[in-house]
């Protein structure tokens, strides 16, 4: 009797495992915004800014740059 149902058996022990490997790259895949995981971006001016902020460049230099990187 069980050799009747193997094939059905091994079709469907494929089919949960291909299930399981597409539910784990899905998982991984999305984009989560989970706090200390994943950071955004930082574009070039966001970086500008914080160094203006932090005294790390003067006025002039981050008028300057800024000219640069065309954000009039």
């Amino acid at each position: 009797m069980w050799h009747m149902y193997e094939n059905e058996f091994w079709g469907m022990h494929f089919f949960w495992w291909a299930f399981w490997l597409i539910v784990i790259i899905w998982i991984f895949a999305t984009p989560w915004d989970i706090p200390g995981q994943r950071t955004k971006r930082e574009t070039p001016l966001i970086i500008l800014k914080k160094r203006f902020a932090k005294g790390e460049i003067t006025k002039e230099e981050y008028e300057e740059m800024k000219k640069t990187l065309g954000k009039d």
